[in-house]
């Protein structure tokens, strides 16, 4: 057997102390017939519990711990779980035991044929206050992104180690995954998994994500279309609003000449307003273009990292 990491699984977890060893012993026994070497990345997003030390006391050096300053959230929590994953397989689920790990050899298999491959938590053991809103942003979702797979919002997923490391994730952009692979040119596959309902701890997910998940897909189609090229999107409308404007002008200029008076006419204030607007429309178009060409940074802070200490840092 190779010595190369094979498969990563990135576990994002946040207070879930009574689910951590339970976890970790289902995962043991599955990967143990898996037939890969693997590496599993706990990424501990600002725990107030135990889980932390639950997650220390595993004695299998395969077992990797980054432990945030707080906080951060889901799409932080993968994004630092993607840089630090070796494998040349890497597969995300939630720390809450409602993922099943028997699915992975499918997933493993499914990735044959697409660049990622997404769970989809077809019956689901959650409140309606989860489910219902899921389904409207799963229909909303596929309608605006061209993306058809069923289930967004499922965290169960596999990638090739490519997919991962051309992906930035940010606020709550993990719902949206399938969506920034597929604009990158990846194939985006889906399987039907088993899903539990969860025996300990608490969701982290309320009403509040309704509104969040929506001004996400907003910012996410925006930036697929235009992240590259903001000036098309600011200039393309600064340019209409000015040509209108300078159309406007022209005109009022024909009436001076011919002798009639404009100073009093609505018009002329329109006309002035729209030009001024478009310039301005065009100068935030290429502010945005500055800031696309310099910003590069990660927005959370790693408290511990098991790498870091393998390293000896």
């Amino acid at each position: 057997m190779s010595n190369k990491t094979q498969l990563s699984i990135i576990i994002p977890v946040h207070n879930e102390e009574e689910n951590i060893l339970e976890l970790y012993k289902s995962l043991y026994n599955i990967l143990s017939l898996v037939g890969k070497t693997y590496e599993i990345i706990y990424v501990d997003d600002g725990s107030t519990d135990d889980s932390f030390e639950k997650i220390k006391s595993i004695e299998d050096t395969r077992v990797k711990v980054v432990r945030f300053q707080r906080n951060y959230g889901k799409a932080a929590a993968l994004s630092c779980g993607f840089k630090k994953s070796k494998g040349d397989i890497v597969i995300t689920m939630d720390g809450d035991l409602q993922d099943d790990p028997k699915e992975i050899p499918r997933f493993i298999e499914e990735l044959d044929k697409y660049d990622m491959v997404s769970g989809w938590k077809s019956k689901r053991y959650d409140p309606i206050s989860k489910t219902l809103p899921s389904r409207f942003f799963n229909w909303l979702t596929r309608f605006i992104t061209g993306v058809k797979i069923n289930d967004f919002n499922c965290g169960y997923k596999a990638y090739h180690n490519y997919v991962v490391k051309n992906i930035n994730l940010y606020g709550e952009f993990h719902r949206y995954i399938p969506a920034l692979a597929y604009w990158r040119g990846y194939s985006v596959g889906e399987i039907e998994v088993e899903h539990h309902p969860r025996i300990h701890g608490e969701s982290k997910y309320g009403v509040e994500r309704l509104l969040k998940g929506f001004l996400d897909l907003i910012t996410v189609t925006f930036l697929m279309m235009y992240k590259k090229r903001p000036l098309h999107m600011f200039g393309g409308i600064g340019f209409l609003l000015s040509f209108s404007g300078v159309f406007i002008s022209v005109y009022l200029m024909f009436l001076w000449i011919i002798g009639e008076r404009i100073g009093d006419r609505p018009l002329l204030m329109l006309g002035i307003l729209l030009t001024v607007i478009g310039a301005q429309f065009v100068s935030l178009g290429l502010i945005g273009e500055l800031i696309t060409n310099s910003r590069n940074n990660d927005d959370y802070i790693i408290k511990y990292d098991s790498y870091e200490m393998e390293n000896g840092n």
